[in-house]
Order: structure tokens, then C-alpha cells, then sequence
């Protein structure tokens, strides 16, 4: 992968950087984005609210890490969601010393750690929080009773949240549809830059694809994995779904014999995959979503929810094809359509080159010298 120190520029070698992220229970998209600063910033103390090192790489493993009181509580990297509510006096519990410049990396608490008032402060915005702002059914439960209790609560997480925003000298989103978001519940203006894809590792093969279509996910309510394994179920065309989660046994009841799960697989075995998959499934809802953009690199093309960031990074009819309704007669005519079309490889993962970790750099350098050259609010 593409070292961070290539393109860090001399002339910050003497800016005292520490990095703040939610939590570290596993190796996924924003922790991906987590792995290139520490190593583009190798003496920066690491800030988060809980930590499983054994879950995470050597780069973000390697940091001097600070966790909050949340920490001690056993098992708390299985059950983190439900001290939702102490989240708030967690993150400012946690004192960055004097820096120059503070970069959290958040969709929750990360940008509210408690930094000297020096400090300049870059927020890498995954989205604006999710528990307080959207997605409320698919994580707290589609329960009425539930959703009734927790309603105060998410009131309360909204007005903080909005207050903390305050804190951040610049936001970066992680796309245009997050930056809409922080634009509509911060009132902030956001840069965009994308994600990084490692298109030097997820290359296309040059063996033929074979008869299967694919989904990568956690097996979580929003990610709508349910929608995918129904409508396979009805068709009956072969699906293998890579990824864990609450969901799988509920999923697994309602799977036909044409559907595998997987589990968790290697980098290496979820690229063999990408190579060799017809096309990749993605029906949620995503600020971004890393996997389609994956896929792509390996030439595969997507079928994909025409909703969030995605609508950013697959190009209708030339790298995938989108779906309007969220529904297993959407998912399954759009599967269809795209199964009927011939797709060319190398134009699918021209695609995905737009957002190789060098762009990213390059246009996370550029937030980073205006965030460091502003003014002080």
C-alpha cells in the first residue's frame, strides 16, 4: 500500500499531530482510513474510546493508544451500543496533551475528544452521528417500546452533537451526500475527499468469472442483507455472502439451499472472490461504501441501491447497475439487467482508480495545510 510519508510535506515534519478515533474493535473502512495516518504520522498518539488490539492492524497497533473509562468495563467490545449514553462524558474524559494539530477520524464521538485550545482540529467526517441523526431503526431496534424510550435520548445526542461540531476547525467529508449532511444538521461547510482503495492490491485476475453473485457485509439490520438473501431465495440464482454479524442466524433461516454464507474471510480470500464473482450486491443505504469501490478495482461490476455514496462511485451502465425501490423485485430485476449486459473490465476499474490512496493523500494534504494555515476561530 501506498506509505503516507511519500507525500507528507517537509515542511510539517516538525508539527506535533495526535489522531482521535471512535472505537477499535475490527479492521473496516474508517479503520482502513485510520491505518494510512498513523502511518503518515508515526509519533501521533492515538485517542479513542475503547481499543481490542488483537483486532486491529500492526499500524494502528503499534500507537501509543489512550482509551477512555469505557475501557474497563468487561466486554465492552462486543456491547459498546447499548453505553450509548455515556459516550458524551467518555470522549471528554480523554485529554489530548499540546499538539499542533488534532485529525479525528469519526461517525460518533471522535471529534469531541477534550484538545488544548492551540490545536488546530481537522474532523475526517465518516458522517454526522449515526445513532443521533439517521439510520435510527436499523440501530436501535424496529420495536415501538424502544424507539419510544430512546427518542429523549437521541434528542439530547442531537443538540451535543451539533454543539461539539463547533469544536472542529474543518471538516472533510467522505463524500458529497455526507457533506450535504453536515452542511444540513452542523450548518458547516465540508471539503470532499474519497476514501482510499488500495487498487494495488484489489486487481482484476485474469481467469474467467464464474456462476455466482456476491455480497461482502456485516450481517447488521441496515446493511439489508435480508433483502438480498429473499430475493436469491426466490430466484434461485447462486449467492455467497462474506461477513458476520447479529443477523446471521435469522439470515440463514430464511436462506434457500442456493445461498452461502461464508463468514469471515482473509483480504486475500475476499479478493478471489471480487475476481471471480459475475457481480457484487450492495442494497443499503452507505455514506460511501468501500466495497463496491473494491469490487471495481477487480473489474466486477455492482448491482447497487441508487441511494447515498455509492450514486458516486459507480457509474450507471458502464460499471454497474442501480435500483430505485428497496425491494427483492427492485434488487432482483436490476440483478437481471446486469446479468444480461457485457461488461468490460479494464473500463470498470479505470473507474475505481479515481480513488486510489495516492488521490487521497493528495487531497487530505491539501484540507490539512489549509486547516494548519487558518486562522484560529
Amino acid at each position: 500500500m501506498t506509505e503516507f510519508n511519500d507525500r507528507f510535506p517537509a515542511k510539517w515534519a516538525n508539527t506535533r499531530v495526535a489522531l482521535s478515533h471512535d472505537w477499535l474493535t475490527g479492521m473496516r473502512g474508517g479503520e482502513k482510513v485510520l491505518e494510512l495516518l498513523c502511518r503518515g504520522f508515526p509519533e501521533a498518539e492515538l485517542f479513542c474510546l475503547l481499543c481490542n488490539p488483537e483486532a486491529v492492524s500492526d499500524a494502528i497497533r503499534s500507537h501509543p493508544r489512550h482509551t477512555s473509562l469505557l475501557q474497563a468495563i468487561p466486554g465492552i467490545a462486543q456491547r459498546y451500543r447499548y453505553f450509548l449514553p455515556l459516550f458524551p462524558l467518555a470522549v471528554r474524559g480523554l485529554k489530548v496533551p499540546e499538539v499542533d494539530l488534532l485529525i479525528s477520524t469519526s461517525h460518533c464521538v471522535a471529534k469531541a475528544v477534550n484538545r488544548a485550545q492551540a490545536a488546530r482540529h481537522l474532523c475526517y467526517c465518516f458522517t454526522p452521528m449515526r445513532y443521533a441523526w439517521t439510520f435510527h431503526d436499523e440501530y436501535l431496534g424496529r420495536r415501538s417500546i424502544k424507539r419510544v424510550l430512546a427518542r429523549p435520548l437521541l434528542a439530547g445526542l442531537r443538540t451535543w452533537d451539533r454543539s461539539v461540531s463547533s469544536q472542529v476547525d474543518r471538516f472533510v467529508a467522505i463524500s458529497h451526500h455526507v457533506r450535504r449532511r453536515i452542511e444540513i444538521f452542523y450548518g458547516r461547510e465540508a471539503d470532499v475527499v474519497y476514501p482510499p482503495v488500495d487498487t494495488d492490491y484489489y486487481t482484476p485476475s485474469d481467469e474467467p468469472r464464474q456462476g455466482y453473485d456476491l455480497m461482502v457485509s456485516a450481517l447488521v439490520p441496515y446493511k439489508r442483507v435480508d433483502l438480498t438473501v429473499r430475493a436469491y431465495t426466490w430466484s434461485g440464482y447462486p449467492l455467497k455472502v462474506i461477513g458476520i454479524g447479529t443477523e446471521f442466524e435469522a439470515l440463514r433461516k430464511i436462506a434457500g439451499p442456493n445461498v452461502e454464507f461464508l463468514g469471515w474471510q482473509p483480504n486475500e480470500a475476499i479478493r478471489d472472490h471480487y475476481r471471480r464473482c459475475r457481480q457484487l450486491i450492495f442494497p443499503g443505504e452507505e455514506d460511501f461504501g468501500i466495497v463496491p469501490m473494491e469490487a471495481q478495482a477487480c473489474g466486477a461490476p455492482v448491482v447497487a441501491l441508487k441511494r447515498g455514496g455509492v450514486t458516486e462511485t459507480v457509474v450507471a451502465d458502464e460499471t454497474g447497475v442501480f435500483f430505485e425501490e428497496q425491494t427483492e423485485d427492485g434488487l432482483n430485476v436490476a440483478v437481471w439487467l446486469a446479468g444480461e449486459r457485457t461488461w468490460d473490465a479494464r473500463r470498470i476499474r479505470n473507474n475505481a482508480l479515481r480513488f486510489s490512496v495516492g488521490n487521497f493523500i493528495e487531497g487530505l494534504n491539501r484540507s490539512i495545510e489549509q486547516c494548519l494555515a487558518a486562522d484560529p476561530h
